[in-house]
């Protein structure tokens, strides 16, 4: 295990299960997994989860809560509801992250309380909520476009004890994600380790196949002894079976390494 562990995001094997994460994380050498809890009845099930952990033997580093817009309804409609319930999975799995959403703009009531709910579970809980950047996702004329969540897609602009840092998102905000990295200083806590062209979507790209300063970041957190976590949360929708699924996340753990061990 390299001194910043790296773990294998389970949305990194979509359409595939949970499951097939934590044994393409065992069989790659991967340290943990992050679990995306969304439709697939596994990332829902703590047992589920716990038997995963324990069949091939790797512990999940985080749990990132359902707040996609696919997954407003999973395990309840109120938003506050699916955090506390992030937070009581990794209570019980051991994990010392959950990966939030800022709120949607529309989310008012859950938005308003936000920064004190995510500071109150932080303190009773003892899990790190760390809170990631998003990007603008309405295009409007003239080059400008609005961001859906409140008050922004930079969580530093509410401030919070802990972040996450998406690298797919910086390329699609045009975000300077060096950056951002200094803003988030030392509540960096999490980073989710993918690329993109800059193109106005999340592209979420292998390290290294897109603009973005991973190598940079990698090799800023291990100058600066980052303790937190890096996930690898790629796109492999495009891969042609397992066996090129396995080859393109191999790739992705190998650049880490190599920029994270200095």
């Amino acid at each position: 295990m390299s001194a910043i562990p790296v773990a294998l995001s389970t949305a990194s094997v979509y359409p595939q299960n949970a499951a097939t994460g934590f044994a393409l994380a065992k069989a790659l050498g991967y340290d943990g997994v992050e679990v995306m809890v969304w439709a697939d009845p596994v990332s829902q099930d703590v047992d589920a989860l716990r038997r995963c952990m324990r069949n091939h033997d790797v512990p999940i580093l985080a749990i990132h809560a359902p707040c996609l817009l696919i997954t407003q309804r999973i395990w309840s409609p109120d938003p506050e509801v699916r955090l506390r319930r992030s937070v009581e999975a990794a209570q019980e799995l051991g994990a010392p992250t959950v990966v939030v959403h800022p709120p949607f703009r529309w989310q008012r009531r859950y938005a308003d309380g936000f920064g004190d709910l995510v500071a109150d579970l932080e303190q009773r809980s003892g899990i790190a909520i760390a809170v990631e950047n998003m990007f603008p996702v309405k295009p409007l004329a003239r080059g400008r476009s609005v961001s859906a969540f409140k008050p922004s897609t930079d969580p530093t602009d509410a401030g919070h004890s802990h972040y996450t840092l998406d690298l797919s998102h910086t390329a699609a905000a045009g975000e300077d994600a060096l950056a951002l990295a200094k803003r988030m200083g030392t509540g960096l806590t999490h980073v989710h380790l993918a690329d993109g062209t800059g193109a106005p979507r999340d592209e979420h790209l292998l390290p290294g196949h897109g603009n973005q300063p991973c190598d940079q970041l990698c090799e800023m957190l291990a100058a600066n002894g980052f303790s937190g976590q890096v996930v690898l949360e790629v796109n492999t929708r495009a891969a042609k079976g397992p066996a090129e699924r396995a080859r393109d996340l191999a790739e992705a753990l190998l650049f880490a390494r190599l920029h994270l061990d200095r």
